[in-house]
């Protein structure tokens, strides 16, 4: 490029200079990328996304909701409010017992509205024929015909019983012996409560073997096969998965059932 000086002046060209386009275009390029990462942080925050659930029953607390993108899950309150972190592109899904499961894909609209309103169908179970067979009503013990047939207790209920002289079933209301007395304080009360708690775990982790097969365990929740039965041990100790598990929500148990099995996977490898 030609510089013309003359005295104390210096004269440039009309014409733009090439190679100082070039530090413009790189100077653009660079201020790009350094925004960028931050626009798109802020793009991808989560926020906080209300809705209602609507349904044909005037019970809509206690719904599960669940963002199956973030792993978060709350439930909804009296009149099926509820709120929960979101962003465009989540998957919430809703699950009870008395609705028919919904999967929801959030988009940004949805953000824009005061509420987010997610209709839920009750769910029906439609026979095609009924046959009456028999009046359950109407039987030798409601006419007074024979006295109120026994309760049936388990074996570990049954030893129980006869060592407190308590009804397991129902808890301690009732009077005690000598005998109760004697087995209370020699421990073997103790004894035998601990035995009708293994028992009903054992009935939980039966349940769960029943749902689930070995290679959901091991594939799925990625535990070693010579721990799977240690993990059924240790998901039935957590008391609000056996209320889900009784329940027999299996979309609730199948989602606390991998988050259990996280905290799970941790353990085992924290003692090695």
């Amino acid at each position: 490029m030609a510089i013309y000086l003359e005295a104390d002046r210096i004269f440039l060209p009309d014409k733009p200079i090439p190679h100082m386009i070039m530090l413009k275009k790189l100077f653009l390029c660079s201020f790009f990328i350094a925004i960028s990462p931050s626009v798109l942080a802020q793009a991808s925050e989560r926020k906080t996304l209300k809705g209602k659930i609507t349904a044909y029953t005037p019970s809509l607390d206690g719904i599960y909701v669940l963002n199956l993108s973030s792993r978060k899950e709350t439930v909804t309150k009296e009149g099926g409010y509820f709120s929960i972190m979101a962003k465009e592109g989540d998957s919430i899904m809703f699950s009870s017992i008395q609705f028919r499961g919904k999967t929801v894909v959030v988009d940004l609209g949805d953000f824009e509205k005061e509420l987010l309103f997610v209709k839920l169908e009750t769910m029906v179970n439609q026979l095609d024929e009924v046959m009456v067979v028999q009046y359950k009503s109407i039987n030798a013990y409601d006419l007074g015909i024979i006295p109120k047939p026994a309760k049936v207790y388990t074996p570990a209920e049954r030893k129980l019983r006869t060592a407190t002289g308590l009804d397991p079933k129902v808890g301690l209301n009732s009077s005690l012996t000598i005998d109760p007395l004697f087995n209370m304080l020699s421990g073997r009360t103790a004894m035998l409560k601990k035995e009708l708690e293994a028992e009903r775990k054992e009935k939980w982790m039966s349940q769960l073997e029943d749902m689930f097969d070995e290679d959901y365990y091991t594939q799925k929740l990625k535990i070693p096969s010579d721990h799977v039965r240690g993990f059924l041990y240790y998901a039935v100790e957590n008391e609000r998965f056996v209320k889900i598990l009784s329940s027999k929500n299996k979309a609730m148990t199948t989602f606390l059932l991998g988050e259990i099995a996280k905290k799970y996977i941790q353990t085992i490898t924290d003692e090695k």
